[in-house]
């Protein structure tokens, strides 16, 4: 992930959400995102729960395998969390 996360990504997460996501919060989560985080499902699950967490956004357990199952056909990067991001608010 480069040091600058998206400010059009954060503000409509914050907008969907109702709820301020700071960059800084986003930034420390990335950052214990590695590799294999994305290809392990159940450190992917975890990292989806994470997120939700962060976001106050409950994500059912459907959506968690739509995402799942996105990222493991896109083979997302592990530098591209704003994708994540984008994935689960679209639920």
């Amino acid at each position: 992930m480069g040091n600058n996360i998206s400010k059009d990504a954060l503000n409509a997460i914050n907008k969907k959400t109702g709820k301020t996501i700071t960059e800084g919060a986003v930034k420390k989560l990335a950052s214990t995102v590695k590799p294999t985080t994305i290809q392990n499902e159940a450190q992917l699950r975890q990292l989806i729960k994470q997120v939700s967490a962060m976001a106050k956004v409950p994500v059912s357990e459907d959506t968690v395998k739509d995402i799942v199952s996105a990222v493991k056909k896109s083979g997302l990067n592990p530098s591209s969390m704003e994708s994540l991001m984008k994935m689960m608010m679209k639920k």
